[in-house]
C-alpha cells in the first residue's frame, strides 16, 4: 500500500522503555539517568540529566494527538475510519517518517491503550509537575487505560504515600523499578546508590498509594562469589514488597560497561548460563510472594517461568529442574537455540527437525571456525542490548 507522507511532526523520544510497553505511546518526560553510575548500565553514559520544562513535554503530547489525528484522517481519506488500524501499519513498516510519527502509528495499530512516560526516573519529576504531565496526557487521550514510567526506590522511598496518591489519581497506573538485587553488598559493588531497605520502602510506599508496581530482578548480578547473598537477600527484599510483578532480567556484560573492567581484572567473575539458571531457582524457591513473575526478555534462558503466585511457582521449580537434568550437549543445543530463534520454550527442543537444525549448526561451528559454541551464542547475545 502506497500512502502519502504525512505532515512532518516530530516529539522527543528516549532510548529505551520496557518490553512490556512495546505498543505504548513514549513521552519523554525526563532526560537520561539522575543516577547513572550503575556498573552495568551503559544506556545513559555521557549524556547528563535533565527535567524538562513541563510546557514542553505537553507540547509533545499535544503533537503526539495531532499525529493521531493526522493517521486517522487519512485513513477516512482513502476509505473509511474502520480502517485506521490497516493505514497505522502501513505508516510503520514503510519507515519513511519520523520515529514519533512511527510510533503513534505502532501505538494506534496496538489499540491505543496505553502509554509510557520516559526516561529512567520520571517520578524525580516534582508531583505538582508530573501530576500535571499526567493529567494533560489522560484528558488529550482519554481513552488510555494505562500510563506507567520508571522509577527508582530511592525516589520512591522519598516520596510521600500522599503524593504518590496525587499521581494515581491524575491517572498514573504503574512504576517499573529497577530493584536489581536485595543484598546491600552486591547494590554497594554494582554502585548501585540504594540500599535494601530504601528498596523496601520505596516499593512499599508505592503499593500503599494503588499503584501497579513491577520490580524488575538481575539473575547473575552477584557473579560466582555473591550468589548466595544475591539470591538469598533478593527474595527476602521481594518477600517484604510482595509487588504486583516480579520482571525476570539476566545479567549481560559487554565491552564499554564499566563491569567490564571488572571482569578483566578478575575481580568480578561471570557464572556460566546453566549458573544462573540455577540461582534463578534459589530465588524462586525462597519467595513468598502473590506477585506475577514474568520472564520477558530474550536475555532470559527459560520464558516460562512465568506465572501467579504461589500457584506457579511448583511450576518454574519443574521447569528448572527439567532444564538441569537434560545432558550436557541438550542444555548447549538448547542454549544456542534459544538465542538463534529456533526455540522459544523447552518444549520446542524436542521437536526433531529443529534439534536436527541446531544440532548441525553447532557440527558447523565446531568444523569451519575456531570458535566455540559458547562463543557464537556470546556473539548473538551481543545483538540484544
Amino acid at each position: 500500500m502506497i500512502l502519502p507522507k504525512l505532515t512532518e511532526r516530530t516529539f522527543e523520544q528516549g532510548p529505551i522503555r520496557p518490553p512490556s510497553e512495546a505498543y505504548s505511546l513514549l513521552i519523554r518526560a525526563t532526560r537520561n539517568c539522575p543516577w547513572n553510575r550503575c556498573q552495568f548500565c551503559p544506556v545513559y553514559r555521557g549524556q547528563r540529566f535533565e527535567l524538562r520544562p513541563t510546557e514542553d513535554v505537553i507540547k509533545d503530547i499535544d503533537t503526539a494527538k495531532a499525529i493521531a489525528d493526522d493517521i486517522k484522517q487519512l485513513a477516512w481519506k482513502t476509505g473509511n475510519g474502520s480502517r485506521t488500524r490497516e493505514i497505522a501499519a502501513a505508516i510503520y513498516s514503510q519507515g519513511q517518517h519520523d520515529f514519533s510519527i512511527r510510533n503513534v502509528a505502532l501505538w494506534l495499530w496496538a489499540g491505543a491503550d496505553c502509554a509510557f512516560l520516559q526516561d529512567a526516573n520520571s517520578l524525580i519529576m516534582r508531583t505538582p509537575d508530573l501530576v500535571q504531565v499526567i493529567a494533560h496526557l489522560k484528558k488529550t487521550f482519554p481513552e488510555l487505560t494505562r500510563i506507567t514510567s520508571y522509577a527508582r526506590s530511592k525516589t520512591a522511598a522519598k516520596k510521600s504515600v500522599e503524593e504518590l496518591m496525587q499521581l494515581k489519581e491524575a491517572g498514573l497506573s504503574r512504576l517499573h523499578i529497577g530493584l536489581e538485587s536485595g543484598s546491600d553488598l552486591v547494590l554497594t559493588y554494582m554502585d548501585k546508590g540504594v540500599t535494601a531497605e530504601e528498596h523496601i520502602k520505596g516499593g512499599r510506599n508505592v503499593k500503599a498509594a494503588g499503584i501497579s508496581l513491577s520490580e524488575y530482578i538481575m539473575p547473575g548480578l552477584g557473579g560466582r562469589k555473591m550468589t548466595a547473598q544475591h539470591a538469598t537477600e533478593t527474595a527476602k527484599v521481594l518477600n517484604e514488597i510482595d509487588p504486583d510483578y516480579i520482571r525476570i532480567r539476566t545479567l549481560y556484560v559487554r565491552q564499554g560497561m564499566d563491569l567490564w573492567s571488572k571482569i578483566e581484572s578478575g575481580d568480578f567473575e561471570l557464572q556460566g548460563e546453566d549458573e544462573v539458571v540455577e540461582e534463578i531457582g534459589n530465588i524462586i524457591e525462597k519467595l513468598e510472594v502473590t506477585s506475577e513473575l514474568k520472564s520477558d526478555h530474550i536475555l532470559n534462558m527459560l520464558p516460562e517461568l512465568e506465572g501467579k503466585f504461589p500457584q506457579a511457582k511448583q511450576d518454574c521449580l519443574a521447569s528448572i529442574n527439567r532444564y538441569l537434568a537434560l545432558s550436557e550437549k541438550e542444555r548447549l543445543n538448547f542454549r544456542l537455540g534459544r538465542r538463534a530463534g529456533f526455540y522459544e520454550k523447552l518444549d520446542d527442543l524436542y521437536e526433531a527437525h529443529r534439534y536436527q537444525k541446531v544440532d548441525q549448526i553447532m557440527n558447523r561451528i565446531a568444523k569451519e571456525t575456531s570458535g566455540t559454541v559458547d562463543d557464537a551464542i556470546r556473539q548473538l547475545m551481543e545483538t540484544f542490548v
